[in-house]
C-alpha cells in the first residue's frame, strides 16, 4: 500500500519561534503562509508542517499523489482506493473521504495509541 509521501504536522506555540528553530537544523520553507499560521518546511526528504492554531495534537501526514517536493507524480493511489482498502482491514475511520468524488479528499484514521493520522491528497 503506497500512502504518498510522508510528513509530521507540527502544533507549534509560537510558528515565528518554531520556524526559527527549525531553520538551524536545515528546513527551508516549502510553501504555506506564516500570517495564516502555518507553514511547510523541507530538509532534503524531510517534510514537516507547522500549524499554530489548527490541531490539538500532532498529526502524520501522507500525500498520495506528490513527492516529497510537492510535485505531482504521474502514478499513485488515490485516496478513496487508500481508504476502502483499509475498510476491508477493519480499520475505522475518524473522518472520510467521500467515495462519490474525484480530485482532492481526505481521511483521519487513529493509530492504537491515539495518535491521528491525515492521508490528505491535494490532487
Amino acid at each position: 500500500m503506497e500512502l504518498g509521501t510522508f510528513s509530521i504536522s507540527l502544533t507549534v506555540k509560537d510558528i515565528h519561534k518554531s520556524k526559527a528553530f527549525y531553520e538551524k537544523l536545515g528546513f527551508e520553507d516549502l510553501g504555506g503562509d506564516i500570517s495564516q499560521n502555518w507553514l511547510i518546511l523541507k530538509n532534503g526528504d524531510h517534510v514537516i508542517g507547522l500549524f499554530q492554531g489548527m490541531f490539538d495534537k500532532n498529526i502524520l501526514t501522507f500525500n498520495p499523489g506528490w513527492d516529497s517536493s510537492a510535485q505531482p507524480l504521474a502514478d499513485f493511489t488515490d485516496v478513496r482506493e487508500l481508504q476502502r482498502q483499509l475498510k476491508e482491514q477493519g480499520i475505522e475511520f475518524e473522518s472520510e473521504a467521500d467515495e462519490e468524488t474525484t480530485g482532492p479528499a481526505s481521511f483521519i484514521i487513529l493509530d492504537p495509541d491515539g495518535n491521528p493520522i491525515l492521508v490528505d491528497q491535494h490532487r
